[in-house]
């Protein structure tokens, strides 16, 4: 490519192949000069960390000079949602347009992939627990047959969370690779060739540290041959690289491992029964360690329950039932791959195990060797499940040593990284020292389409009554939209209180508004409903303040009950705010601020979509005006009209939506 510069400008130009490719294309300048920057990167072999507004157009703005670079490049996303819209939509289009001849590869995480061999034996052992899931099964048996790809994205009559896609499908630990039977039908290898051999791989950040750093089997040879990787939602890596970096045992993969044993010892040792009762064993010990604690959702220091003797009591019968699981499997495992495989993973599992217990913080997984006092051991716990982890405190020279080596191009790019256009706080974070950094704001028009409302005379965020002034100054503005809103909360308990205050609302008015609330479907079916009905209230938690899109008027109003400060008894975040405050350094302003600006960003973000979209951001936590710090949350907003006065938004809505729809 002789100027690449003067290239971009061509493609990106009014009369250029983009725009005579794609339908309503007007050039934006914020996109013409991100491309410039990541051609530069890319030539440069550098790190660029970008934060580029919403409708920026920061898909096309990578992806042209990604696929001018004529390098192997690989795209990470953080949702499954654009990982598919870059695939099926973006990468085509704009390969078309530029009539280059790259070859693209779809690569996701083993869970979406049937496994012939592991759908076999849940077809022959037909131990499902109801019948709805065994006839899913069977769907899954004749989706794999006719399938290519084997992607149970693919495979429309097959809820995705079907308890019949855990037994169709493997894991990292019981898939028994190149051992397998079945290894020449194997998607998953048939996928990571595909990968191996294209020119532009899209992955998503879990798999992109699950098997890029951890040198899956196989994977290791993806990375060393990329020129250019390109991480897109770049404001979710610092979360999955701990993850990723650290350990955890999951009574999850336990109860798998329980699962697999009785159903391999069914096919080569059935004449072995002590198997299975070790199996079941198993799987009662690791069901008995989740009863031991009450409560759920909930993430706790492992030194509060280490303490209690339940806990204590469960634990142990855990690690005794893992270890005489390991002595039954080591006499009968040369009878089949199977059961050999699940003897390792019962080694794998008790050595993790032990390590938890030893709070041993020698994580292996990531090379990272690291010290006790740099790691923290934490427990999580959900409805039906829990976790054990060690997660490092400090990512970033973990993820520092994995961009050393192979000189290549590093773009991070997201429409929330920087607080204001500062990038300190995220390349801190992910030991960026070196990174190029730029910012561009939305081409959207804020301040002609939108209203940041901040409501007078709330209480204190942390008062008990705080959700019912919080629903009572929210009405008014609900009313005016005609439903057609968000309502984003901060934790699972305000979001339930929430939802029946805003029940009795409606049911004193006498309005006819669908209210939705978070985890009554999955979050497709809940965005699916909640943009065909038209004037909905949704009520939800995290997984609804980012990467959710809803355009036009269907969502007018977004209502945010508190600034969303990560709670500081969280185990994780409270060892890293210990860790900072023993450096001397001030753990609100350099960790806890900065998070809290990025997801408000985020929640905000849901609002414009679009540039003929217009709405009211209101955000009731009266932190936002009236703490000090309150101004910076203020100042990283976009610039939309500021308001203290409820009538000015019931006027906002008069004007911004048509006649027939506002509310009598």
């Amino acid at each position: 490519m002789s100027d690449p510069i003067h290239e971009i400008k061509r493609i990106f130009a009014p009369e250029g192949p983009l725009a005579a490719a794609v339908p309503g294309f007007r050039p934006r300048p914020q996109q013409l000069e991100m491309a410039q920057r990541i051609a530069a990167a890319i030539a440069g072999n550098k790190a660029l960390v970008t934060e580029a507004g919403t409708g920026t157009g920061k898909t096309f703005a990578y992806l042209v000079p990604a696929l001018l670079s004529g390098g192997k490049v690989i795209v990470s996303t953080g949702t499954k949602t654009l990982q598919d819209q870059l695939f099926n939509r973006d990468l085509p289009t704009v390969r078309d347009a530029l009539k280059v001849g790259a070859s693209i590869a779809l690569l996701k995480g083993r869970a979406n992939y049937v496994c012939p061999y592991h759908l076999e034996h849940a077809m022959s052992a037909g131990r499902l627990a109801s019948r709805e899931e065994a006839a899913h099964l069977r769907k899954i048996a004749r989706f794999a047959e006719r399938t290519k790809t084997g992607d149970k994205a693919e495979c429309i009559d097959v809820p995705e969370d079907s308890a019949a896609w855990g037994v169709a499908t493997s894991t990292r630990e019981n898939c028994l690779g190149q051992e397998c039977p079945y290894a020449k039908q194997c998607f998953v290898l048939a996928a990571r060739q595909d990968a191996l051999a294209a020119d532009v791989v899209v992955v998503n950040h879990h798999l992109f540290f699950a098997d890029v750093m951890l040198k899956d089997e196989g994977m290791g040879e993806l990375l060393p041959a990329c020129n250019t990787i390109i991480f897109d939602e770049a404001h979710q890596l610092p979360e999955v690289a701990g993850l990723f970096f650290g350990e955890s045992v999951s009574t999850t993969q336990i109860i798998e491992l329980a699962r697999d044993t009785k159903n391999e010892g069914i096919v080569a040792a059935k004449d072995y029964a002590p198997l299975q009762d070790a199996a079941q064993a198993l799987d009662k010990a690791a069901r008995d360690l989740r009863l031991a604690v009450k409560g759920e959702n909930l993430r706790l220091p492992a030194a509060k329950l280490e303490g209690e003797a339940e806990f204590k009591a469960a634990l142990q019968g855990l690690a005794d039932a893992i270890a005489e699981l390991g002595r039954h499997l080591d006499t009968q495992a040369e009878r089949g791959e199977g059961l050999a495989n699940c003897l390792r993973r019962a080694q794998e599992l008790a050595a993790a195990l032990r390590r938890w217990r030893g709070g041993a913080a020698d994580l292996e997984v990531s090379g990272a060797g690291l010290p006790n006092e740099d790691v923290v051991k934490w427990v999580e716990v959900y409805s039906q499940a829990m976790s054990l982890n060690l997660t490092p405190l400090d990512i970033a020279p973990i993820f520092q040593r994995q961009m050393e080596g192979h000189p290549r191009a590093w773009i991070f790019t997201s429409a929330t990284l920087a607080v204001g256009s500062n990038f300190s706080h995220y390349c801190g974070e992910l030991g960026l020292a070196e990174a190029d950094t730029a910012v561009w704001g939305s081409p959207f028009d804020y301040e002609k389409n939108a209203l940041l409302y901040a409501p007078m005379g709330m209480p204190d965020p942390n008062s008990a009554m705080y959700q019912e002034a919080m629903v009572e100054a929210a009405w008014p503005a609900i009313r005016a939209s005609g439903g057609r809103a968000f309502v984003l909360c901060t934790s699972l308990r305000a979001m339930r209180r929430i939802r029946e205050l805003l029940q009795e609302m409606l049911a004193t008015e006498g309005l006819d508004l669908p209210l939705l609330m978070q985890g009554e479907g999955s979050r497709t079916e809940l965005l699916e409903r909640f943009r065909f009905l038209g004037n909905a209230i949704l009520v939800a938690s995290q997984s609804f303040w980012e990467g959710v899109d809803v355009r036009g008027e269907a969502l007018s109003l977004v209502v945010i009950d508190k600034l969303p400060f990560a709670p500081p008894d969280d185990p994780v975040l409270s060892a890293r705010i210990d860790r900072l405050r023993a450096a001397g350094r001030n753990p609100f302003m350099e960790y806890q601020l900065p998070r809290a600006v990025i997801n408000m960003k985020q929640g905000a973000g849901r609002l414009i979509r679009d540039e003929s979209d217009r709405g009211v951001l209101m955000i009731c936590d009266p932190r936002l005006t009236g703490k000090p710090y309150g101004k910076a949350i203020w100042r990283s907003l976009p610039p939309m009209r500021r308001t203290r006065d409820a009538a000015e938004v019931e006027d906002f809505f008069l004007r911004a939506l048509p006649v027939e729809s506002s509310h009598e």
